[in-house]
């Protein structure tokens, strides 16, 4: 029984709640009548309830995010039916902003802005202890991170086997992006150093392995970050049969020579950075309060690629105000050359209180009403562009981020990455109907179908200039002139080559039809992880 308790609904279960343990860990005396309780969206609204309930609780708190309001407004919907004398508390980025907006907040007892530690366990105590409160909406203190216990201790040992371990080295961000919630904050706030080291040594001895730091600007301080690089790379280099894996969010500009030695060190599969590019037109981070040093972020990205063995996940959005499609494919193809493992593509969404809003009218942005809030139509993409743009994300995401087709992606893209697979995007969504659910002997067979047509059909280059491919990827005959017959069923069976080897390594064990019918020349490529590396098994695929 739990007369407190700690919910949120996470989008996998791999995900642990750091939110959730950050608030149990600073209960104080409150701590042993409460517990957390984690669901996965999807799950039924009746079961949830049931759960909850047979904890027999006095106080429910809820973490609400853009990714799980609609399913939790739903979940305390049928808890304000069932068991009206529960009281329900709100927090999290989602209702800490526009409060008097949403149905889910006219359906809480309380809701707590901001950072809500603190602010949460008064709450609490005064809610199971009296005297109850009077204010709804009730803010939460500011960044004395000194003040705070660190939540660490509420990870279970069934966490550190299964899930991500989220951690923080800092809070907030001295930048403004305005598509950012960030953009809020007066400056980033460390924790005191000694701390978060004996946290990641308390961890590590208890098995953990793999930690995911949420702080956004982690190489901005080197001297704490290198730290951190030295406390991980210490126990690789001890025990490199006992590999760790580490992921960071860097500032893509900011990367000094001590932060590069350390990085260097990390073998293969141990560490990975999230890199926002976002976008990289002048006039767009112009206005959007985003400063960049393009060039030096280009430089920055190089060295990483081609002196570590980091995996890079950089990121892109489109829809900012100002971007046009042609702008946006420009800045896309600029990053495909520089080759990160995978590029993320994310639609703009207006994040409650994100500062984004003050272009609205300016560069007719019209955001959905639901959530994600993702941004439907701008002054310079129309409706249909940013659902095309949508699907190539999607298809992006199922082909060349998950690193099943590392073979074939360079004939599919050619010397015209978003032309080229923007062309796909549209024919594969015409063909299929569908952007999710779809198997990969099906998306292995739409892909061979596609690059065969470009032969067959039209007698286009498969590497972007009109010519066949050997199996080194140059042009069969040289000169960029359509491919005859021999060079087309040259060409084809390169293509079945390269499927072949992708699908073999990707770790399917189905039978695409293009498999049954045999293929010319190429053997499976070896599935075997790379030795002495933890990495999560899609980041794995990128270092075979």
């Amino acid at each position: 029984m739990s007369e407190l308790i700690l919910c949120t609904l996470n989008a996998r279960h791999a995900h642990a709640s750091l939110g959730l343990r950050c608030l149990r860990a600073n209960l104080g005396a409150l701590r042993e009548r409460s517990s957390i309780v984690e669901f996965v969206i999807g799950a039924r609204p009746e079961d949830m309830v049931e759960k909850l309930l047979a904890l027999a609780p006095r106080v429910i708190g809820f973490g609400v995010y853009i990714w799980n309001v609609e399913p939790t407004t739903r979940l305390i919907e049928m808890l304000r039916r069932v068991a009206p004398e529960v009281a329900i508390v709100l927090g999290g980025p989602e209702v800490s902003h526009e409060t008097g907006a949403q149905a889910i907040c006219a359906l809480a007892d309380h809701i707590v802005t901001g950072a809500a530690e603190q602010a949460f366990a008064r709450l609490a105590g005064q809610l199971l202890d009296g005297p109850r409160p009077l204010m709804k909406v009730i803010a939460g203190d500011g960044p004395d991170l000194d003040a705070i216990a660190l939540p660490y201790d509420e990870y279970s040992d069934r966490d550190l086997r299964e899930r991500h371990l989220y951690l923080e080295a800092s809070r907030g961000c001295p930048f403004k992006c305005e598509f950012c919630l960030s953009a809020l904050d007066k400056t980033a706030w460390p924790f005191a150093l000694p701390r978060v080291l004996q946290a990641l040594e308390a961890l590590y001895a208890r098995g953990a392995r793999h930690f995911r730091f949420v702080d956004r600007t982690f190489n901005l301080k080197a001297d704490t970050g290198a730290a951190i690089l030295r406390f991980f790379l210490e126990r690789i280099e001890a025990a490199p049969h006992d590999p760790v894996f580490a992921h960071f969010e860097l500032v893509p500009d900011h990367l000094p020579l001590t932060l590069r030695e350390l990085i260097a060190r990390f073998p293969a599969g141990s560490l990975q950075f999230e890199i926002g590019i976002q976008t990289w037109n002048p006039q767009v981070q112009g206005l959007i309060s985003r400063r960049q040093d393009n060039r030096r972020a280009e430089e920055n990205l190089a060295w990483l690629l081609a002196e570590t063995r980091a995996h890079l996940h950089v990121d892109l959005i489109a829809g900012l105000p100002g971007e046009t499609l042609e702008s946006f494919a420009a800045g896309f193809d600029r990053l495909a050359a520089i080759g990160p493992h995978e590029i993320q593509l994310g639609i703009l969404k207006r994040l409650r209180g994100a500062p984004i809003a003050r272009h609205t009218e300016a560069f007719d942005l019209r955001f959905s009403p639901s959530p994600p809030y993702n941004v439907l139509s701008t002054r310079d993409l129309s409706f249909t562009q940013l659902q095309r743009l949508t699907r190539f994300a999607r298809y992006w995401d199922l082909i060349a981020n998950s690193g099943r087709f590392r073979l074939t992606l360079p004939v599919l893209l050619g010397q015209t990455p978003f032309e080229r697979f923007m062309a796909f995007s549209d024919w594969l969504y015409d063909r299929t109907d569908a952007t999710h659910r779809v198997a990969a002997e099906r998306l292995y067979e739409r892909v061979r179908e596609w690059l065969v047509a470009q032969v067959d059909g039209e007698g286009a280059a498969l590497d972007g200039e009109g010519a066949a491919l050997d199996g080194e990827g140059a042009a069969l005959d040289g000169e960029g002139a359509p491919p005859d017959d021999g060079e087309a069923a040259q060409a084809v069976a390169e293509i079945d080559r390269r499927l072949q080897a992708d699908y073999s390594a990707s770790g399917a064990r189905g039978r695409p039809a293009f498999l049954a019918r045999g293929l010319a020349g190429g053997q499976p490529a070896s599935t075997a992880a790379t030795p002495g590396h933890t990495a999560p098994q899609r980041q794995a695929r990128h270092l075979a």
